[in-house]
């Protein structure tokens, strides 16, 4: 056997009725360690609490890099109108921003900008975050950015529309 430490510990005093009645005197040091024993072992170790979400953090990070390498093969597909634009919103800004989209279907972040009166600058950060988002966690973009000439719009904010919501 281990070495043995002594411990003292104070319990509510009906506890200790209840258990002088059921547990008779000679018994009652190894019942207790029994049942700290017992608890401890149900009890997970903070450092194993850890690795587990580590070890989470990690698959999803592959899930989402697998899926990325699948939408870019094009192997994993998706159904047309099955994705909301605004699920990769974090505030009101965000679904201002793709609310204009979805209305106007392209614009330039000046543009957006001029009508949001926001700065440029932060709707430009914001674009990119929704766009490394969904890039992050479908494989594909929901907008992208377009410097050449598509439709009569030049270095526009394009919606995806094989993946977003039509209504």
């Amino acid at each position: 056997m281990e070495k043995v430490v002594t411990i003292s510990v104070k319990i509510p005093g009906d506890i200790y009725a209840e258990m002088a009645l059921r547990i008779p005197e000679g018994e009652r040091s190894s019942f207790i360690r029994d049942a700290i024993i017992e608890k401890i072992s149900k009890t997970p170790r903070p450092n194993k609490l850890l690795e587990l979400e580590q070890r989470i953090k990690e698959l999803e990070n592959d899930l989402s890099e697998i899926k990325r390498y699948l939408g870019d093969l094009e192997i994993l597909t998706y159904e047309r109108g099955k994705i909301n634009p605004h699920i990769f919103c974090t505030d009101n800004i965000d679904h201002d921003i793709i609310n204009y989209l979805l209305h106007y279907k392209s614009a330039t972040t000046p543009e957006i900008a001029e009508a949001l009166d926001k700065n440029r600058w932060l709707i430009l950060n914001r674009l990119k975050r929704i766009q490394s988002r969904s890039k992050q966690q479908l494989g594909k973009t929901v907008m992208e950015y377009y410097a050449g000439e598509k439709h009569g719009r030049k270095k526009s904010w394009w919606l995806n529309e094989e993946l977003i919501e039509t209504s």
